[in-house]
C-alpha cells in the first residue's frame, strides 16, 4: 500500500456546509422573521457538529432575502453550542470592510471556539454592502488589492506597517487579540476570475472556488494557474476548496421536486437584478445532472458527484450551500442529517478506497 498522504492527499477532504442566512417560510408558507432565521443557522450548525462533519460557514449580506449581516457573532454562538466543528465565513466581504477589524473579529472567535476560526476573504458577488458602508464601485479592485494585501500581514500577527490609499496607515502597530497557534487560517474566495487565482497565490492564502454554474471540472485550469503561480511565488503547494448549492432528499425526484420552487424563484429574483433570463426546468435538471454544478438528489448520487469533482480537481474541501432560498428549516435540517450521516461516509470511503 503506498503513503496516502502523499499520493493521495484527496483522501482527507473535508466536508463543509455553506448558509447564508436564507429568510425560509414555516408550516404554512409564511416567510419567517430575521430573527427566527438566525436561530434556525444555529440550530443547523449544531446539527452539523453532532454528525461530526468538518466546517460550518455563514456567508455575509446585506439585503431583505438573507438573514446574516454580521457572521463573526452568529459563528460565536455556535461555538458555544459546539464542540469541534470549525466555523468560518462564506465569505467575508473584504472590500467595504476594514482589514484591522476582520482580523480582531475573526481572531477573538477564534478564542472563543478554541482554535476553530476558518475566513473565507472575498469581493462579493453582491455589492449592497459599498455605499451602505460609504465605498465607491468604482474603487471596486482598489479596496480589494489594497485591503487584502493588509490583511496578509495582519495575520503574520507581528507588528504591522502597512500605507495604502483606502484606510489610515499603520507603522509598527500591534493588533490584538493574537491566536493561541499563532496563524488565522484564511482562505480566498474566487469565482472564475484568473487574477484573483494569482492574487491568493501571490499572499500565500489556500484558494476556495465557488461553482454555481456549468462543468465543475472546467475550474481545473484555475487550479493549475494556482499551483504554478504558487511555484511563481516560490511558495508551497495550498490547499483548494470548493463551495457549490445543492440539496439531499431521500430520492433524486424528491430533492429536485423540493428545491426547484425556491431555488427557481430565488435565481429569478437575483437575475432581474442582474439582467439574467428566468431558469428554466430543463436547465435547472442539466445543473442537477452529473456534469452540472447543483449537487441534488439522493445520498449516493450527491457521494458520487462530490468524490468526482474532488478528485477532478484535487480538493482538500468541499463546501456544500444547503440553504437554497425559502426552503423551510425542517427540510434543511433532513438535508443536513442525509449529508452528515451519509453522504459523507461515502465519499470518505470511496476516496479512501481509491487512495489504497
Amino acid at each position: 500500500m503506498s503513503d496516502i498522504s502523499e499520493t493521495h492527499p484527496e483522501h482527507r477532504l473535508q466536508l463543509g456546509l455553506d448558509t447564508f442566512g436564507d429568510i425560509t417560510v414555516d408550516a404554512s408558507g409564511t416567510p419567517i422573521t430575521h430573527a427566527k432565521s438566525i436561530r434556525n443557522v444555529v440550530e443547523q450548525a449544531v446539527l452539523a457538529d453532532e454528525l461530526g462533519l468538518d466546517i460550518f460557514a455563514v456567508g455575509e449580506h446585506h439585503r431583505a432575502d438573507f438573514a446574516v449581516a454580521a457572521p463573526e457573532v452568529v459563528l460565536a454562538a455556535i461555538a458555544g453550542r459546539t464542540s469541534r466543528i470549525r466555523l468560518g465565513s462564506a465569505v467575508t466581504v473584504l472590500s467595504s470592510d476594514d482589514p484591522v477589524r476582520v482580523y480582531e473579529r475573526f481572531a477573538t472567535l477564534d478564542a472563543l471556539s478554541q482554535g476553530r476560526a476558518d475566513i473565507i476573504l472575498g469581493r462579493g458577488s453582491f455589492t449592497e454592502s459599498f455605499p451602505l458602508f460609504g465605498y465607491d464601485l468604482a474603487d471596486y479592485e482598489l479596496l480589494f488589492e489594497e485591503k487584502i494585501a493588509l490583511f496578509a500581514e495582519l495575520v503574520k500577527e507581528q507588528p504591522v506597517t502597512w500605507s495604502g490609499r483606502t484606510r489610515a496607515a499603520l507603522t509598527a502597530q500591534p493588533v490584538y487579540p493574537p491566536t493561541e497557534s499563532g496563524s488565522l487560517t484564511t482562505w480566498v474566495g474566487v469565482g472564475g476570475s484568473p487574477e484573483s487565482v494569482v492574487r491568493a497565490a501571490r499572499y500565500g492564502f489556500p484558494l476556495l472556488l465557488a461553482i454555481i454554474g456549468g462543468e465543475p471540472l472546467r475550474f481545473a485550469p484555475y487550479v493549475d494557474l494556482f499551483k504554478r503561480a504558487l511555484a511563481q511565488f516560490e511558495r508551497a503547494l495550498l490547499p483548494v476548496g470548493a463551495h457549490s448549492p445543492g440539496h439531499i432528499a431521500a430520492t433524486d425526484a424528491q430533492a429536485r421536486d423540493e428545491l426547484w420552487p425556491p431555488y427557481s424563484v430565488m435565481q429569478q429574483r437575483i437575475g432581474a437584478e442582474r439582467g439574467w433570463p428566468p431558469m428554466t426546468r430543463e436547465q435547472f435538471d442539466r445543473e442537477a445532472g452529473p456534469d452540472g454544478a447543483l449537487f441534488v438528489g439522493a445520498p449516493e448520487t450527491v457521494a458520487t458527484k462530490i468524490v468526482k469533482v474532488a478528485r477532478g480537481l484535487g480538493l482538500s474541501r468541499f463546501d456544500l450551500k444547503y440553504s437554497n432560498g425559502t426552503m423551510s428549516h425542517e427540510q434543511l435540517l433532513e438535508s443536513i442529517r442525509l449529508y452528515g450521516s451519509e453522504v459523507a461516509p461515502m465519499v470518505r470511503e470511496q476516496l479512501a478506497a481509491s487512495a489504497e
